[in-house]
């Protein structure tokens, strides 16, 4: 900036010529009309009244002016740079008002609309279908019998024929509460509920399922959980016979993997029952058709025609001695599913662990069952 000058001629000045300080006022003017969002009209305010914005500057240059022409360019400028303040200010309230108006309809909130949007979880297809077998024992005539998930390990083995030296009863499939002197498990299977049930009744005839969960010394794989669920039934009263198992174990089927299903009997070995047997169904889906026959080969079966579902036998007199019941007069039969295998069965679902993970994207789809 030159120092002030009584012979100073202010048209030398460029900057502060009229045409000039028109000519960046109208600039200054055309861009805040152009601007359309707060953003740009931020840009349009440093450029065209910033500190260096050609009006700031030309204003620093009224300074070096003769004081006869001090008043008439500090009046020119002032005006232009008002002009560009009083604009910028209403296209800012306009900008701000359109900006209002826009967040209005696009964050308008419609208070018509459900407010319970979240979904608070659905009923386990576990829950579903111990409530559909015990519909269908009930049914029967069948009670609902219920123990604790800590027992006593008297009942857990020794009141079902499990001798001390059993497998079973080691480390490796129980868990011990505590120690293994402690006498005391979670129980391994829901047949104490059946010892239990015989010990309170004592006078037969008895008719009970057991639904529970149980629990087993297992690693957690597609196939094998350590905590699951069974159902067991026991029957107990004159003549009954593998023929009366055999009947209720074809209804059972029935009931839950269609009408027309029926069971097999094979020898096998369990403590608490004598005969013993493993039950098989015919495979629900094909039919026993696929057997023999390559070109229709099923997955399911693995074209064998059937599904091991379970164990079954009539109760060993030995366990109706400990509990009390006359084996001269009485007999019984007893049998247990394990209900994971069976849903697993009845919808296809190939991995045990989705069943234990609580997400509700696996237990929605099975709805509810009433």
């Amino acid at each position: 900036m030159s120092a002030p000058s009584s012979d100073y001629d202010p048209v030398q000045v460029s900057a502060l010529q009229p045409e000039e300080v028109a000519r960046a006022r109208d600039a200054a003017l055309a861009a805040v009309a152009a601007a359309t969002t707060l953003e740009e009209l931020k840009a349009v305010r440093l450029a065209h009244a910033g500190d260096r914005s050609p009006l700031a500057l030309a204003n620093r240059e009224i300074g070096a002016l003769p004081p006869a022409a001090k008043a008439d360019a500090g009046q020119r400028v002032g005006a232009a740079r008002g002009a560009v303040r009083a604009a910028l200010e209403q296209r800012h309230a306009e900008l701000e008002a359109e900006r209002d108006a826009r967040v209005l309809v696009e964050e308008t909130v419609d208070v018509t609309l459900p407010w319970d949007r979240r979904s608070r979880g659905a009923r386990h297809p576990l829950t579903t279908i111990v409530e559909r077998i015990a519909d269908v024992f009930v049914s029967l005539g069948y009670e609902v019998a219920e123990g604790p998930e800590v027992e006593a390990e008297w009942f857990n083995f020794d009141a079902l024929n499990i001798p001390p030296d059993h497998p079973a009863r080691t480390m490796q499939d129980t868990f011990f509460v505590e120690s293994a002197d402690s006498g005391v498990v979670l129980r391994t299977h829901t047949s104490p509920v059946q010892a239990r049930t015989m010990l309170a009744k004592r006078t037969p005839p008895i008719y009970v399922i057991a639904p529970g969960r149980t629990y087993r010394t297992d690693e957690l794989d597609a196939t094998h959980t350590p905590v699951f669920s069974q159902v067991e039934g026991l029957v107990v009263d004159e003549g009954i016979t593998m023929a009366h198992l055999k009947g209720t174990l074809d209804h059972f089927g029935a009931a839950m993997f269609g009408e027309g299903i029926v069971t097999r009997l094979r020898p096998s070995y369990f403590p608490f029952t004598e005969p013993s047997a493993e039950v098989d169904l015919e495979c629900f889906v094909c039919r026993g058709a696929s057997v023999g026959d390559p070109d229709r080969p099923c997955r399911t079966c693995s074209s064998e025609g059937w599904i091991e579902w379970g164990g079954c036998g009539m109760v060993n007199p030995r366990v109706l001695v400990a509990c009390g019941i006359d084996p001269h007069r009485y007999t019984g039969f007893a049998f247990g599913m394990g209900l994971e295998r069976t849903l697993m069965f009845r919808h296809g679902v190939e991995d045990m662990r989705d069943m234990v993970e609580g997400d509700v994207r696996f237990t929605l789809p099975f709805g509810m069952e009433i």
